[in-house]
């Protein structure tokens, strides 16, 4: 098989000024699981910046956090954590909360990381990006799935052809949300409060498949001119479907497929979960398991097989942000206006199976089926 260049470009730029010498003092206002076991973690790792400010206006949650970030000052108000010295703002509060948050940043210009789905409506999506634009300020989406090692050995491999032309791509996260239920200290099973707040958010597309979308759009280059969803309700106790399966043409002619679920053994005692990219082009295919984080590459030339990751990266995402706050230089990282038109698809998309369900239950009631 002839020689591949897989070094990621904008990585050696960005290593090219790791001196720390002017650091950037970070804010991060939601303190939950993605701030937790995600975001702060990932600050901690990036040369350049500097964790020094949470905001909550959960006192119980934002104490649990700096337990575990004692260096990190804490705040139930938001202008007094606008005060404490910070230098950018990234926000993980749930998405209701999205847009006041982005209006605090702008009032005291900062620059914002936000976490997806970007709000919950295009409507707020859009006056977010505006208010940003209009204070000359950059927004940037956290689709953190973009600075996987596998993600960008991907993006390289399509840009060269090793697979001829991509025509069709199926992405797979199913899975069970860490389960239906917890299990409280007295002994008490409970519904999760996490699959709670992501059903009500508008379920496993908006939340995940966003992920896959953006990563559709980006490896292709291509935007999506047409798509069609269809849902089924495993659970049932929700508006949105818990399982979905989205198909989407791109403008150059390649069809992607997106299957997502929160209901994948969600009840089940030892539950498993299936995680995987199939990218097939004129000359052979791209596939990616996360069992085993397998990276395979077939094509007429023979059979390579890479080593694979993990499929997100905070650490590498914040690399770049850093890199950004320090030279201005955002080329490399997912906008506002991609997040917009990410979640406007997943949302869209979990919508009509909404109300094609409405409808079907409509007809069989009507037709006396039901």
């Amino acid at each position: 098989m002839r020689t591949i260049f897989l070094g990621v470009r904008t990585d050696r730029e960005i290593k090219s000024f790791r001196s720390g010498k002017n650091v950037k003092r970070i804010g991060l206002m939601g303190t939950g699981v993605i701030a937790t076991y995600g975001h702060a973690p990932a600050i901690a790792q990036t040369p350049g910046l500097e964790l020094i400010s949470a905001f909550d206006p959960n006192p119980e949650q934002l104490d649990h956090f700096c337990r575990q970030f004692p260096d990190v000052d804490g705040y139930t108000d938001a202008e007094e954590f606008f005060r404490s010295g910070i230098d950018a703002v990234a926000i993980c509060s749930p998405a209701p909360c999205h847009l006041d948050n982005v209006r605090d940043a702008v009032r005291h210009r900062k620059p914002v990381l936000c976490e997806k789905p970007l709000a919950m409506n295009d409507k707020d999506i859009a006056t977010m990006i505006s208010i940003m634009e209009d204070a000359g300020l950059p927004l940037v989406t956290a689709f953190c799935y973009r600075f996987s090692p596998v993600a960008q050995q991907i993006k390289q491999m399509v840009d060269q052809r090793v697979i001829g032309d991509v025509r069709a791509m199926r992405l797979i996260y199913i899975w069970n949300l860490h389960g239906k239920y917890d299990l409280l200290e007295s002994g008490e099973k409970v519904e999760s409060p996490r699959r709670i707040g992501r059903m009500l958010e508008g379920g496993p597309m908006v939340d995940c498949g966003v992920h896959q979308i953006d990563l559709a759009r980006w490896w292709t280059g291509s935007e999506i001119v047409r798509y069609q969803a269809h849902g089924a309700w495993v659970d049932g106790d929700y508006e949105a479907p818990d399982h979905v399966w989205l198909h989407m043409d791109h403008e150059n002619g390649c069809h992607t497929a997106v299957e997502m679920s929160f209901s994948y053994c969600h009840t089940a005692k030892e539950p498993i979960n299936h995680f995987s990219y199939h990218i097939i082009g004129t000359d052979g295919i791209i596939r990616y398991d996360r069992e085993g984080w397998k990276l395979e590459v077939r094509n007429s030339e023979g059979t390579w097989m890479p080593g694979g990751s993990e499929e997100k990266n905070f650490v590498g995402m914040y690399h770049a942000w850093a890199y950004a706050l320090e030279t201005g230089n955002a080329a490399h990282l997912p906008t506002g206006r991609d997040g917009l038109i990410v979640t406007r698809i997943a949302r869209t998309a979990t919508e009509d199976t909404i109300a094609s369900r409405r409808s079907l239950q409509a007809f069989l009631m009507e037709s006396g089926l039901k």
